[in-house]
């Protein structure tokens, strides 16, 4: 017989526990995100007008022989004319000198002799009031990388800088992508207020106002930008507004940075001032120039930009950075030849460069005005600012990219003001200083523009 704890006979077996359910897998923290917050920042910005209208063309471009039916492209700033005169001067004998040292590492500012000839070209062709010093030259690899660079020294993210607008829409990109920093516009209007004013005139006042309204909002302004030549408006700055300019900065200690891209590109005989040629600077050491190949050599593939400055300070800082944006040994020895040429640049190159601008501006710019569309008088760059304004839908910027895509869509690419942040829809950069032949600069693109806009598409 069983124990006292054993059930009678015939009695029913005790039912038994439930089993314990399964143990729940602890919950997975979620995968850590694969960019870091700047990153993320980076990542999150897309591209401009003016990039996705080069990318367009990039895809589809046109060429007489294999692809007649491509994108003409109007709308990138380069200069396609005096590719022959490189193309001579590239084959003689000095260009052809492979010695070790290009080869090799070698400072990354910019070797020795090359910032000396920088400096003795800009001494010379910008007019200094006094001899550069090479020891204050940096070169990168192009002027997008000085934007990037000095945008990153000069400025903590979340600051401003003051540009007059409309703009090179790039800016915006090359100052926030490193730097974080935002542009503080400067409207600029179209409207003349009476005889002694033009239109899309920068003063003292604009820079005054767009500062107090930026302070307001709580923006810190680290500096002022300026574009001589401009872009997109193609006008220069009188040396008086320009020192006007430079003293408004040092009330308020700005940094004035001057981008002169285009400073060799004048094709009439208004006076150019470069900054480097004004002998007395209110606040030299927080002034800085900046100047490349891409645009008065006609090289923007080479990729070579320069900075002038005299803070030791920014160069410090502005060269840990340079080792991210050096270039070529080889490049920069070919670049010396060409600067140190002074008899090729002073009788062949400059005078047929500016030779040719003058025809290529003067061919479109009758070829508009035969078509109803005026365009704001120019001296410096390699475009016309146009006006389209009378052949929009109605007087608003989605009107105004309406007839960029119609344009686009038969193939002619120009670049819409949206893109240069204009305050006024109805204007459009037109680039002259193309390769195709003046019949297809004058009368097919003219021809294609009559068709879409007289009709108002």
């Amino acid at each position: 017989m069983s124990g006292g704890g054993s059930l009678p006979a015939g009695a029913p077996p005790a039912p038994r526990a439930p089993p314990a359910p399964p143990a729940l897998p602890a919950p997975r923290a979620p995968p850590a995100p694969a960019l870091s917050a700047r990153g993320a920042r980076i990542a999150g910005g897309g591209p401009g007008l003016l990039d996705a209208g080069f990318a367009l063309y990039v895809a589809d471009p046109f060429d007489r022989e294999l692809n007649p039916q491509g994108i003409l492209n109007f709308g990138t700033s380069e200069n396609k004319l005096c590719f022959d005169l490189l193309e001579e001067r590239l084959t003689r004998p000095d260009m052809n000198y492979l010695e070790p040292h290009l080869f090799q590492y070698s400072d990354t500012r910019g070797t020795r002799s090359f910032r000396e000839e920088i400096a003795k070209f800009l001494t010379d062709y910008a007019r200094a009031a006094k001899a550069l010093n090479p020891e204050h030259v940096t070169v990168m690899n192009g002027c997008c990388a000085v934007f990037a660079t000095l945008s990153t020294v000069l400025c903590d993210p979340g600051d401003g800088y003051l540009i007059p607008a409309p703009y090179y829409g790039g800016i915006n990109s090359k100052t926030w992508l490193y730097g974080g920093i935002q542009p503080v516009h400067v409207p600029l209007s179209s409207e003349v207020t009476d005889k002694e004013s033009h239109p899309f005139q920068l003063t003292v006042e604009k820079l005054e106002a767009a500062l107090q309204s930026a302070k307001k909002q709580g923006i810190r302004v680290r500096a002022l930008i300026l574009i001589n030549p401009h872009n997109p408006l193609g006008d220069i700055y009188p040396a008086q507004l320009l020192k006007e300019c430079l003293e408004f900065a040092h009330r308020y200690e700005l940094h004035v940075i001057m981008d002169e891209i285009y400073m060799l590109s004048v094709y009439d005989d208004t006076t150019f001032t470069s900054v480097l040629s004004l002998d007395c600077l209110p606040d030299p050491e927080r002034t800085h120039f900046m100047w490349g190949f891409s645009k008065d050599f006609g090289m923007s593939g080479i990729r070579v930009g320069v900075l002038y400055t005299r803070n030791n300070e920014i160069r410090k800082a502005v060269n840990q950075l340079a080792v991210f944006h050096s270039c070529p040994g080889p490049v920069q020895h070919v670049l010396s030849q060409f600067l140190r040429d002074r008899d090729w640049l002073d009788n062949v190159f400059f005078p047929t460069n500016k030779k040719r601008l003058k025809e290529a501006q003067n061919i479109l710019v009758d070829g508009l005005a035969d078509v109803g569309i005026p365009v704001l008088k120019s001296s410096g760059g390699l475009y016309v600012w146009a006006d389209f304004r009378k052949f929009l839908k109605s007087q608003t910027f989605e009107a105004e990219l309406e007839l960029w895509q119609k344009l686009l869509d038969k193939k002619l690419l120009i670049s819409p003001g949206k893109a240069f942040y204009c305050y006024e829809p109805g204007w459009f950069r037109l680039v002259f200083s193309n390769s195709v032949d003046k019949i297809y600069l004058c009368k097919w693109v003219l021809l294609l523009i009559w068709q879409i806009v007289a009709r108002k598409f």
